[in-house]
């Protein structure tokens, strides 16, 4: 809401309007008698120049039936142009151009019409005052409206900006969350399935050195060796992310290196059969990157919770599309809650990132027409146009 108190400005523009009443009363030697009257009308006028900011339309309203009157008792003229002129600005910024047009216009029709009533030349009336009159109100009214648009302007401009600010926060804050939370993806893929591999040949290592087998302990606990660097070369580089370090950047774990997890796991005695159909050769990185992180935590939450002897891996590449399975014949359900939920949820946000779906739940395995076991499926689509390479 603007302020409505009347400003320096108002009142040097009413004192103006007050002086120039009185210089017309002192160039007037005709009626002498009347120059206290038209002083007090003048500051009439001035008055309703400072009331023009906070009601501009009765201010302005009023100071053209002031100016009737003034010149209906036939006081020292002063024109009808001059008078108005500040109330018309004042009007004309509040955005009420058209009022103030009408007002002005009916100000100069009054003039002429009086003016003509009382013998005066035509052509000095109409030819002369009416026209510099006229420029004089019409000025005055373009020049208010022209400052309220700017003013507009500016506020917009100013609103556009505080707009454009807060969406530049908005963007980082959500960009700084997406971040935390493919760190915290990367994190729990590479840990969880480190642990589980460590865990699983840890067990298959003490369980050959107490049958007397170093060379099957030696196999667990090479295997060992590999997932953990492997693990801390992946931490490495997160965390050197995070701090910007400089230089070379482990790669991101690909479709390529899917065989290499595959056999690790393997190794543990966990029979895993791996089935690739299709053009997988020209896969994009980002959905190589993917395939290996979704295998990756549903063989972690195989080792961790189905207590399965044999898992399936199928990957189908088509035209346009990509289909992964995971199927395992443990004991079916959920991950127990203690954490792999986590996985499940950030294994759905990696594919939906590519526009994919993701399905999980129990199924029967076993042959037809038998009794069969309760297995886990995880079944994901991912789609293979408008994804870069």
């Amino acid at each position: 809401m603007p302020d409505t108190s009347p400003t320096r400005a108002d009142v040097l523009l009413a004192a103006a309007t007050l002086g120039l009443v009185v210089v017309a009363v002192a160039a007037d030697q005709q009626s002498p008698g009347g120059a206290a009257l038209a002083v007090v009308v003048g500051a009439v006028l001035g008055g309703l120049v400072l009331c023009a900011r906070r009601w501009p339309l009765p201010a302005l309203v009023a100071t053209a039936v002031v100016i009737l009157g003034y010149y209906a008792l036939d006081l020292p003229p002063v024109g009808v142009a001059a008078p108005a002129a500040a109330v018309l600005y004042r009007v004309s910024e509040r955005g009420r151009v058209v009022p103030a047009t009408v007002v002005a216009g009916s100000l100069l029709a009054v003039s002429v019409v009086a003016r003509l009533a009382e013998g005066d030349d035509i052509a000095v009336v109409v030819g002369t005052e009416l026209g510099s009159e006229a420029a004089l109100l019409l000025a005055v009214i373009a020049l208010g409206d022209a400052v309220r648009n700017r003013r507009s302007l500016r506020a917009a401009l100013v609103r556009q900006a505080v707009a454009a600010d807060e969406e530049r926060h908005r963007e980082a804050a959500r960009q700084v969350e997406a971040e935390r939370l493919r760190i915290a993806r990367e994190v729990h893929d590479t840990l969880g399935h480190t642990m589980s591999v460590i865990t699983l040949q840890s067990a298959v290592a003490r369980e050959a050195l107490a049958d007397s087998d170093p060379a099957q302990a030696e196999d667990a606990l090479a295997a060992i060796r590999s997932v953990s660097g492997s693990a801390m070369a992946e931490l490495r580089a997160t965390l050197g992310t995070l701090r910007r370090e400089p230089g070379p950047r482990e790669p991101v774990p690909g479709f390529d290196q899917l065989p290499a997890l595959v056999d690790g796991v393997r190794r543990g005695g966990l029979a895993i059969d791996l089935r690739i159909e299709g053009p997988v050769d020209t896969l994009p990185a980002v959905v190589g990157s993917t395939v290996y992180r979704v295998v990756q935590e549903a063989l972690t939450n195989v080792l961790r919770h189905a207590e399965a002897t044999q898992v399936t891996v199928t990957v189908r590449a088509t035209p346009g599309r990509l289909a992964l399975e995971v199927v395992d014949d443990g004991r079916g359900g959920p991950p127990a809650g203690d954490g792999t939920g986590q996985g499940l949820r950030g294994m759905a946000e990696r594919v939906a990132l590519l526009g994919g779906t993701v399905e999980t739940g129990t199924v029967q395995t076993g042959s037809t027409g038998t009794s069969g076991t309760a297995g886990f499926r995880v079944s994901v689509h991912l789609p293979l146009t408008g994804v870069a390479a």
